[in-house]
């Protein structure tokens, strides 16, 4: 048994801040009846929230962060889970109240724990993340919703994001017409390496002005933006269409009005990745090593990082300057 490890550590005492990487023991692990080797984690936006001192994400220091994790089980409790199985650990606790995937151990509970399903390896399913995860369920509820790629085209706002790159992909694979908005023109060919039909800038969606109903212009969207973007991406949603709204990075409120909904009917669909139910969580992660895979997954990695490396990456999500993803190695996928 491994006696010591390597994790990122956060700590607030008063004002004092600080983040760095110090060795840990397994019993410093909270509780849960799975022990994983982490081969690889991920940079999210939460992560970014949880290595500044007030991010509002982390309640209890010291903190390990990271939302994410794939790797190997050590040693498990629950007879759903063997030494040497390969395995997914992302949302619930994790990262947030529940020390995370920035270690090169973590014991998850095994309720949170999805096998890895056939077709992806562990670095794979990290780049897909928690970003992966929850633009595939996006897609998935507009799916649900009777969204179909004959209806017209489907937008995606936050494109160059982690959930925003994904969407494009997942959606250009199903066949649909996806134009993909950002406001960094330098990234235009990128979002059409990885899909995107057509490219706009964020101001032709909102340009500090709202309207009640303007100009029908998409079938359906994808937004992990929200705020005064999103109440001006509903006023131009077609008639019986739906939007999946999974983020706030232009912040929380939502000065919309009722009158996309009752006069054009369309659906607004909250995604939640975090406590989305176990039976749906293994059904989004099986589509994602099978018809939802991007063809060309390298294209999504932005950076390959070391623990060491993290405190200088993090900010980097808070700053609007990520493109894709961001992994974390922390071992051998074997």
């Amino acid at each position: 048994m491994i006696k010591q490890f390597h994790a990122l550590v956060v700590n607030k005492q008063g004002e004092q801040f600080s983040i760095n990487v110090q060795k840990l023991t397994v019993n410093d692990l909270p509780e849960g009846e799975v022990l994983i080797r982490v081969c690889y984690s991920g940079v999210n936006y939460k992560d970014s929230l949880a290595a500044i001192p007030d991010g509002h994400i982390v309640t209890s220091y010291p903190f390990v962060p990271g939302i994410d994790l794939a790797g190997i089980v050590l040693s498990s409790e629950d007879s759903r889970f063997r030494e040497g199985d390969k395995v997914i650990a992302t949302s619930y606790g994790i990262g947030v109240s529940h020390f995370g995937g920035y270690s090169e151990l973590a014991r998850i509970p095994a309720d949170w724990i999805v096998p890895l399903p056939e077709g992806l390896s562990l670095r794979e399913a990290m780049i897909i993340g928690t970003a992966g995860f929850t633009a595939a369920l996006s897609v998935q509820r507009l799916e649900e919703n009777h969204v179909t790629p004959g209806k017209g085209k489907v937008l995606v706002t936050g494109a160059t994001g982690g959930v925003g790159s994904f969407a494009v992909s997942i959606l250009s694979a199903g066949g649909y017409h996806v134009e993909a908005s950002t406001g960094k023109e330098a990234e235009y060919d990128f979002l059409k390496n990885i899909g995107a039909q057509t490219v706009i800038n964020r101001g032709e969606i909102y340009d500090g002005t709202l309207k009640a109903l303007k100009k029908q212009k998409w079938a359906a969207a994808v937004d992990p933006v929200g705020g005064e973007p999103l109440a001006a991406l509903l006023s131009q949603i077609q008639y019986g269409g739906s939007v999946a709204v999974s983020g706030l990075t232009a912040g929380t409120k939502l000065p919309t009005t009722v009158f996309p909904f009752i006069l054009r009917g369309i659906s607004l669909l909250g995604i939640d990745s975090v406590y989305c139910p176990m039976e749906t969580r293994r059904r989004i992660w099986h589509r994602l090593a099978g018809e939802f895979k991007p063809l060309h997954l390298e294209n999504f990695v932005q950076n390959e990082v070391t623990l060491e490396q993290l405190p200088d990456i993090l900010p980097i999500l808070l700053k609007g300057e990520a493109r894709g993803r961001t992994i974390v190695k922390l071992g051998e996928e074997k």
